[in-house]
């Protein structure tokens, strides 16, 4: 190989420099570029995963019949025919043949004192009244006997055969039979009478329904002292306390300011605490024509339209007055949210579903205003919570906080 050559695989140092010294720079800017996407990402990552805090709001069940609601008062129901059933005698509690719940028809046996006295009493006023009657029929013979005597001695004293002395006796004896069976008769009305005391004062001692009804309370036991003024110590005064299912009603208190929005048979709709998925058609039945001066009210009686099992007496009661009667169409509850939870999008609505710390995105299909809120036919279900605003800054799966949190 020539010198010129060699000469030529000879490295120019300085364009060596400058080339090592360009590589480098390349190198650093690429690093640049990667930290700076890093950045980028990490801020985005903290940025989208950032909690937004939201007001939620709970899909509910509405009743049609809210929109047209005039008036609301609470109140309890009350059976209007009620007794606390006792026995007009005072003794002991022999039996007892209800409980609490029992229904009983009027006239039926529920309780029976210690009678064992007052039947012995009737059981010989009975048997006074066979003895009379037995008297009644042996005056009644012997004045048949005299009778006959008497008829032949008008024969015979006619005919001159006796003197008028044996006549005269035969009328005394007609006569007196004759009285005998008038006293025998009155004593049959008097036994009659002396039984029928002591049938009462046996009834006395047997406490019977006085109508058609259900046992609410049960205030004696066997063996306990009955007395209808329970003036005695540790004395009963009512063995039961019945009511009649058929006559109850809500009692509310209506303010005196919002009176004029009630009027007789006016449409109600009541809601029972113990009930809160059913609703139960009324009417008002009567306005109490007074009010009461300590809570600025007045007494409205409402009456159930429809009967129901469940509906028990002093049960706490909501009373909705309503404009007008509810159609049958809209006595079933539905689901619907407030407005304002809603997101319109191409045509569609959605919701934003709240699960958890997450939101999630909901299509929904909707019906027709209800009031201040929106019916929801299809996609989601009562109960459910959404998210009801901002919604601006949600998105599907995004974290929320809410302000309970």
């Amino acid at each position: 190989m020539s010198q010129d050559q060699l000469h030529k695989l000879t490295i120019d140092k300085e364009q060596f420099a400058a080339a090592q010294n360009g590589g480098r720079g390349w190198r650093f800017r690429i690093v640049v570029a990667l930290v700076v996407l890093l950045l980028i990402a990490a801020v985005w990552g903290v940025v989208a995963n950032r909690a937004v805090e939201v007001e939620v709001a709970t899909v509910s069940l509405v009743y049609p019949s809210q929109t047209f609601s005039l008036l609301n008062a609470s109140g309890y129901v009350v059976a209007q025919r009620k007794a606390a059933v006792s026995s007009k005698a005072t003794g002991r509690l022999d039996w007892l043949g209800v409980e609490e719940g029992s229904v009983v028809r009027a006239g039926q046996l529920v309780a029976r004192l210690e009678n064992q006295d007052v039947v012995a009493q009737k059981n010989q006023a009975a048997a006074n009244l066979t003895s009379a009657r037995d008297q009644l029929v042996q005056a009644q013979v012997e004045q048949k006997d005299a009778a006959r005597a008497l008829s032949r001695s008008k024969q015979l004293i006619a005919e001159g055969i006796i003197a008028q002395a044996d006549y005269d006796t035969a009328q005394a004896r007609y006569d007196k039979d004759v009285a005998a069976t008038a006293a025998a008769g009155s004593a049959i009305k008097a036994a009659q009478a002396a039984l029928n005391g002591a049938q009462v004062a046996v009834d006395y001692t047997q406490i019977t329904a006085p109508f058609d009804g259900v046992v609410l309370t049960k205030n004696a036991d066997v063996g306990d002292i009955v007395s209808p003024l329970a003036a005695a110590a540790n004395a009963k005064a009512a063995v039961v306390t019945l009511a009649d299912m058929g006559s109850l009603e809500v009692e509310a208190d209506v303010s005196e300011a919002n009176l004029g929005k009630v009027r007789a048979n006016q449409p109600c709709e009541v809601l029972l605490d113990a009930l809160p998925d059913a609703r139960f058609r009324g009417e008002v039945h009567i306005v109490v024509p007074t009010a009461d001066r300590s809570k600025g009210s007045v007494l409205v009686k409402v009456r159930f339209l429809d009967s129901d099992k469940r509906i028990l007496p002093e049960m706490s009661a909501k009373v909705a007055f309503l404009e007008r009667p509810v159609k049958p169409a809209e006595g079933k509850p539905k689901v619907a949210l407030p407005p304002s939870a809603i997101v319109t999008s191409d045509g569609k609505s959605f919701v934003y579903l709240v699960s958890g710390d997450r939101v999630g995105k909901r299509p929904v299909t909707l019906g027709p205003r209800i009031g201040d809120l929106v019916e929801v036919i299809s996609g989601v279900k009562a109960g459910e919570r959404i998210a009801a605003k901002p919604l601006e800054k949600l998105h599907d799966k995004s974290r929320i906080k809410t302000a309970e949190k």
